[in-house]
Formats: structure tokens, sequence, C-alpha cells
């Protein structure tokens, strides 16, 4: 495929001028839909009378809601955020605790998240772009455990990866599974107990022969 078929195919564009422009009033017309609509009850002709962009033009570059929703995950995954860097493990970590507490503890800001989630498991291809976009956005967050190992606040070898997504798990569980009230304390507790586990080595590689149990 040449470089111009690429630049028309659905849901890619070229960066910058009035396509940039075009891409984040879509998105923007993308994520107010999910507010009000939920996945189910997103359309294109919703998002081309929001955006004022044709409905043809979004047929034609990201050709369905499935495209639609998954260029809005793929423009939030190029946004310029960066990890908490407060000087020490335990701040980091409750930082980062606090601002999923932030995000899924607010009814209001919780609704597109929610939606995406809830989106993924209607739409594999939606499931595919949450799954890039967590993950690169986790890979962010490993520096937070990487300074920590170098300051001498957590061993060597430790598992950063593990850390950060230990951090988010049990929000993330209460805010989309048991659908329960989140809160800075319960964020606080969480990261407190993920960075007393970090000092103690459990976020450490087993030894070989050394079972789990």
């Amino acid at each position: 495929m040449s470089a111009e078929d690429a630049a028309t195919s659905p849901g890619t564009v070229r960066p910058g001028g009035r396509t940039a422009r075009t891409r984040a009033v879509v998105r923007d017309a993308v994520l107010t839909g999910l507010a009000e609509h939920g996945y189910p009850g997103l359309t294109v002709e919703y998002v081309a009378e929001l955006s004022g962009v044709h409905k043809t033009t979004l047929y034609r570059r990201w050709g369905n809601v499935e495209g639609l929703v998954t260029d809005a995950l793929d423009l939030a995954g190029e946004d310029t955020w960066t990890p908490p860097d407060t000087g020490t493990l335990d701040g980091d970590l409750r930082a980062l605790a606090r601002e999923v507490n932030d995000t899924f503890g607010d009814t209001s800001a919780a609704v597109v998240p929610t939606a995406f989630i809830a989106a993924a498991f209607q739409s594999e291809r939606t499931a595919g772009a949450l799954h890039s976009f967590y993950t690169e956005r986790f890979a962010r967050c490993e520096a937070v455990v990487e300074r920590a190992v170098e300051r001498g606040e957590a061993p060597p070898g430790t598992d950063a990866a593990a850390v950060v997504r230990a951090v988010s798990a049990p929000l993330f569980f209460r805010a989309v599974i048991t659908r329960e009230p989140l809160g800075e304390e319960l964020a606080d507790q969480t990261s407190g107990a993920v960075t007393a586990a970090v000092r103690a080595g459990a976020y450490l590689p087993a030894a070989p022969g050394e079972s789990a149990g």
C-alpha cells in the first residue's frame, strides 16, 4: 500500500494542519457521544452532526463507529502526560493512585473512561485500542519505580510493570467491577500497601527453583 493509500485509510490521518483539527473535533464529538449515549447509542450520524464533519468524510477516514472510538483512544495516547515525580516512591505511588481516584471516583469524570471500557467488551477492535492505551500509559509510569531503585528506595530488579499495575488494580476493580465508591483514603491505603510490598522485595523475580507458594 502506498503512502497516499495509507493516509486515506479508515482511522489514518496526516499529522498537523487541517487534518489534525478535523481529527480533534471528531474526537471531541465521539467523547461527548460516549458520555451522553454510551457505545451502543453512538452513531456516525451523531458524530457528523456534532463535529460539523460530513458523514461521508467520517466513513471514508474512520469506516464506522469502531474506527471512530479506536482513533479517539489512539489520540488520547498521543498526549504529553508524564507520571508524578515527588522525589519519593511513596509520594509518586500515592499521586498515581489519587489520579485514578480523581478519574473514576468522580461520577462526571468517570463517564467517558467507563464508556471506553464498556465498548471494549462489545468491540474487539476497541478492546485492542484500549489495551494499547493502558500498556503505553503503564510503561510511562515505570519511571516511578526506576527512579526509586536509583535512590535506593526499591531493591534492584523490582518489577516496575507489576508495581504500577498493582497501584491501580484495586481501584479499577471497585470502580468497574463491584461499582463501589472510591476516595483518597482508599487510594492512599492502596499505594501505601504497594510501597511496603516493594520495600519488602515482594516484586522481585523468584529465585531459580523457588516456588510462588
